[in-house]
């Protein structure tokens, strides 16, 4: 099933490379693990088959596969068309029309960094109390995604200057 978005849309995935590496390490440590293990005899270590800490990687592993291959399933994206924003993913869409943005900020966040990136969007729309946070890194093409929403900070009213500090 996909998804039609307005015509001129601009998508941007969901970067799934932090659970891929998540993965992959657990994986490979499980793998030197039961490899060190299996290829020396430790007499005070108990066997291979009743090893706590072999469960434990074990656990670790299935924990982060499910994690990756749930985020996958799910699919989501950013969508920014000519006048609104949708957060979709494969259950459900949440569109903001850029009428019901109240302010719009571009900014960056100190405390938080993601994929090596700092830069974060704020906007809060009316009739709703919390604000919507998008963090770039979090976005393939976040360069691309920075322009896009600088544009949009162009055509939208601004907001205050925030301190996002977690004193």
């Amino acid at each position: 099933m996909t998804t039609q978005f307005p015509a001129g849309s601009r998508v941007f995935r969901y970067k799934l490379d932090f659970y891929y590496q998540q993965a992959l390490l657990y994986l490979v440590t499980l793998m030197l693990y039961a490899g060190v293990r299996g290829t020396f005899e430790f007499d005070r270590l108990p066997r291979m088959g009743t090893d706590p800490m072999l469960y434990i990687i074990i656990l670790f592993v299935v924990i982060s596969f499910a994690v990756l291959l749930l985020n996958r399933a799910r699919e989501r994206k950013l969508v920014i068309s000519n006048d609104r924003i949708i957060f979709h993913n494969r259950y459900h869409d949440r569109e903001i029309l850029f009428s019901d943005i109240e302010w719009f900020h571009v900014g960056r966040e100190r405390m938080v960094r993601t994929a090596g990136r700092s830069q974060v969007i704020v906007f809060k729309i009316k009739d709703r109390r919390r604000l919507f946070r998008i963090r770039l890194g979090r976005y393939e093409r976040e360069l691309e995604l920075l322009g896009e929403m600088h544009r949009l900070g162009e055509q939208l009213p601004k907001g205050k200057r925030f301190s996002f500090r977690m004193d």
